[in-house]
Parts: C-alpha cells; sequence; structure tokens
C-alpha cells in the first residue's frame, strides 16, 4: 500500500486564508500544498469539500461517559477506551488529551473514588491500537482527599501533557450559583435537599482542610511531571492573577467577562466549552462564549462534553466572525500550541498529515474523510 496521499479540488484552510488546491502527504508528514482545482492520477477528489487539520481537543469528560454511561453504572475500561477513540475519530478529532481526575473524596452520595492511575495504565497500554493520537489531562481537584498521593503516582514517561488546577468548591467558580449545583445534583445523583446540604458543609470543610497545599502541590506536581498547566472557571481578576503566578498557559472555561480581559492581560490563553457556543451560554449560568467571540476573547474551542461539538463550534464562530481560517485555528493551531504539540494544527509542509475532509449541509458541517498521519480513520 502506498503511503502517498493526495487530497486535491479541496477549499485547504490554511492559517490565515482558504485556497482551492491539492494537499499531499507522505509517510505521515504533509510534503506539498499546491493551488488549482486539477485531480492528479491516484489523488482522492475533493469535489470542492473543504480540507482542514485534525481538531486537537485538551480537554473532554468524554471518557468518563463512557465508563459510566448511567449514573451508578460501571462499564469495562477497555471497551469503553476504544468506543471512545472511535466516537472521537468520527467526529474529526484527532489529537486528544483524556481528562482524568486526580483527587477523591471516598463516602457520601457525591462520592468519587480514585481511578486515573488504573485507567491510565490501560490506556497507554493500547494506545498504538487506537485511531487517534491520545494524551493525559490530569484534572486536579483542589478540593478532595487524596490529590497529592494520586498525582504522585505519574511520572514523565506517562504522556500527561496538562494539568489543570480544579477548585470545585460550592459558592465560587463554575458553581458561583449554589442553586444551579442543587439543580445538578439532584437531576445527576437524585440528592435531596438534606443530603444537599450535607454535600455543601463537607466540600467546604475539605477546602479549608487541604485546598491551599493540594494546590501549591499540584503546580509543583506539574512541573516535575514536565506538563503544561491550565486554570480552570477563574471568575475574578484576583484568581487569574493567581493562576499566571502559577504559570497557567490557559484557562479553561473562565466563567465571566472580568477573568478572560485578565487572562488577555497576563497573556493567559482563553478556552471555552464548544457546547457554550452551540447552545447560546453557559449551562451552569456563567458567560457566554459567543460573548467572548465578539469580545475578541476567544482563542481555544475543547468540545468538553460533547465531541461532535468542536466541529460544529468551528463552523459556527466562522459564520460569527466572517473568518473560516480565524475559526478553525481555535480547534487545531491554537489548542495544538497551548499544549506545547508544534509539529500539528495546520496545514503546512513539514508538519503531521492530521487531515479531515468537511462538506457542509445548510452551514452544517458533515465530517466525510479523517486521516491521522496519513492514516485514514474516518
Amino acid at each position: 500500500m502506498s503511503d502517498t496521499l493526495t487530497l486535491a479540488n479541496a477549499e485547504l484552510v490554511l492559517r490565515d486564508r482558504t485556497v482551492r488546491g491539492r494537499l499531499t502527504a507522505r509517510a505521515g508528514e504533509i510534503v506539498e500544498i499546491a493551488p488549482g482545482a486539477d485531480v492528479p492520477a491516484g489523488a482522492v477528489d475533493c469535489e470542492g469539500d473543504y480540507v482542514l487539520p485534525g481538531l486537537v481537543e485538551l480537554h473532554t469528560d468524554n471518557l468518563e461517559r463512557h465508563m459510566e454511561p448511567r449514573p451508578g453504572v460501571d462499564w469495562p475500561h477497555l471497551p469503553a477506551i476504544i468506543a471512545h477513540d472511535a466516537e472521537l475519530a468520527s467526529t474529526g478529532i484527532t489529537t486528544v488529551f483524556d481528562a482524568l481526575r486526580v483527587g477523591s473524596a471516598p463516602g457520601g452520595k457525591a462520592r468519587y473514588d480514585a481511578y486515573a492511575r488504573r485507567l491510565a495504565d490501560q490506556l497507554l497500554a493500547v494506545r498504538g491500537h487506537l485511531k487517534v493520537d491520545h494524551y493525559i489531562h490530569l484534572r486536579a481537584e483542589i478540593c478532595s482527599q487524596t490529590l497529592l498521593e494520586e498525582i504522585a503516582e505519574f511520572g514523565e514517561g506517562d504522556s500527561v501533557g496538562i494539568v489543570s488546577l480544579m477548585d470545585h468548591t460550592p459558592g465560587q467558580r463554575q458553581f458561583r450559583d449554589v442553586s444551579a449545583l442543587r439543580k445538578y445534583l439532584a437531576k445527576k445523583r437524585s440528592m435531596t435537599e438534606p443530603e444537599f446540604q450535607a454535600h455543601l458543609a463537607r466540600m467546604k470543610a475539605m477546602r479549608a482542610e487541604f485546598g491551599d497545599r493540594h494546590e501549591a502541590g499540584a503546580v509543583e506536581e506539574a512541573q516535575r511531571i514536565g506538563a503544561v498547566l491550565a486554570s480552570h472557571d477563574d471568575t475574578t481578576a484576583g484568581q487569574v492573577a493567581t493562576s499566571a503566578r502559577h504559570g497557567v498557559r490557559f484557562a479553561e472555561f473562565p466563567t465571566t467577562v472580568e477573568a478572560a480581559r485578565a487572562c488577555r492581560q497576563h497573556g493567559i490563553a482563553v478556552m471555552m466549552g464548544a457546547p457554550n457556543v452551540i447552545r447560546g451560554g453557559s449551562h451552569s449560568g456563567n458567560v457566554a462564549a459567543e460573548d467572548l467571540a465578539r469580545l475578541d476573547l476567544l482563542d481555544i474551542l475543547s468540545s468538553d462534553y460533547v465531541p461532535a461539538a468542536l466541529l460544529l463550534s468551528t463552523f459556527r464562530l466562522a459564520a460569527l466572525w466572517g473568518d473560516l481560517a480565524r475559526a478553525v485555528s481555535c480547534a487545531t493551531r491554537a489548542p495544538a500550541q497551548a499544549a506545547g504539540l508544534l509539529d500539528r494544527g495546520q496545514l503546512a509542509e513539514g508538519l503531521r498529515a492530521d487531515l479531515l475532509r468537511v462538506a457542509t449541509l445548510e452551514g452544517t458541517p458533515i465530517v466525510r474523510g479523517v486521516w491521522s498521519a496519513g492514516r485514514q480513520i474516518g
């Protein structure tokens, strides 16, 4: 089988513009980009479809959804990994940082037990059999009992690319509005009001006992592992300033315009959720991603909990900005750069041939082909 792939007669979405042309990849690398609508012998005729870089996903909870398809239902991990991988490939995601929580709190109705090391071992063992290029993102849960013990189990050889600092203490950040948290837990965990009040007290007690030590320790552990540091749900300029002192490179889902503006002042890239773009607002009642996009305060998109949302939100942003190349960069080049992956994220000679062929139907993108390092995976 030839190791050469040519996609011709395509609308190539380059870093700053879109041009009709062809792209040739060999041995997993882009070797030529040329203008024109000709279709050489042996080439794939894209019939005017878009060809984009493969999408780069920095934060997805999708693997956990496959592990627990319904509350209280534990699914075997290897089948969950395989199904998760196939779903990502079908949506055009060719690089993913799978978000695994470190930091547990056994007991209680909203308990969360340790699983990251065990799942990471399984994921790393089967990487060579998967469609998508997988890395690990450790979600460091500040409000927990065992964060430092769990993160200490990881090292430089574990493909941990990102450590994010997460503080889900009720009454601040994502759940400033405690009523939104009450509604969420009532639906997801069938939590009664007395159980919810006990949960609030327990979470706040954990934050008081462990929070400061966990936050400082997670920053140190990220440096030890060699991972990029991210913040999560920054709400105030003061919180962003703390993130900047920690060395945070990008901010996941800032909840206010104030925080997003502070990120820009500190040189921290702003990542927002693709479902937020599509729904027109945050499910937690926080700032709308579209509002940040209009203010030029949005740099990176993440599918978060809906893999298919990443490509769809890219086209929604393109319509808002009137600039497809700029929108595509939010799901390709910008996340790759933020994660330190300099070999992918744009259509350019010498870079990895992660490619996505896309048609549109009434403005909605339809995936027609996906290639990872020049190998078709969808």
